[in-house]
């Protein structure tokens, strides 16, 4: 659907999202805009970011906004923001049971303290662990976790939202919980774990 048929949207759209771009975020989360995908929603907005302190990249992720004015039943709203974020833990996490549990309260935390109202809120944690045996037994135990959690705005003021998530990557990177700051759009390291195809954002 192209977005001229929505004249006047298209406009409240673009002044979300500018808006967005000037919310104060942690300042070790450094973001840039990147192609939105084209298909989920009339219209879309995407970022992605790498969480940095002292050079290391301690984790990465998207952020999508996608909007449509004619709302939609599963999103209860018209506007709906995906994310992923993905970092390397200590191996300490390898046995950790309840993983899932502390990351979700990643996220619902950081929203909370971000003042992001929101519905509809869902999130999935996964955790890959690999070991070494063999001649390769020297190498360490890595812990990677992938989350994807997307939630409903209760209202287009997305600048609150875009902070938490930048929260939520701090988190994820280990980094204990600080004041938002405003970040810089360049970042100056791209992100050490794959990011997945937007055809799979929903």
């Amino acid at each position: 659907m192209a977005i001229h048929h929505f004249p006047q949207e298209r406009e409240e759209f673009v002044s979300a999202i500018d808006a967005l771009t000037t919310a104060p975020l942690r300042h070790e989360v450094h973001w840039k805009e990147i192609p939105a995908p084209s298909r989920l929603a009339p219209f879309a907005w995407a970022a992605e970011a790498d969480a940095v302190m002292h050079d290391a990249e301690l984790a990465s992720g998207k952020f999508i906004v996608l909007y449509d004015p004619n709302g939609r039943d599963d999103w209860k709203g018209r506007a709906r923001v995906v994310t992923l974020m993905q970092a390397q833990l200590e191996h300490e996490f390898a046995l950790e049971s309840m993983l899932g549990d502390v990351a979700w309260s990643w996220v619902t935390e950081s929203l909370e303290l971000a003042d992001a109202e929101a519905h509809e809120l869902g999130c999935t944690v996964t955790r890959v662990v690999s070991q070494s045996y063999g001649a390769l037994a020297a190498r360490p135990t890595t812990v990677d976790v992938e989350m994807r959690a997307s939630w409903t705005p209760d209202s287009l003021n997305l600048g609150p939202h875009f902070g938490a998530w930048s929260a939520i990557l701090c988190a994820a990177g280990g980094l204990p919980p600080q004041p938002l700051s405003v970040s810089p759009i360049h970042p100056s390291h791209h992100a050490r774990a794959p990011h997945l195809s937007t055809s799979k954002d929903r």
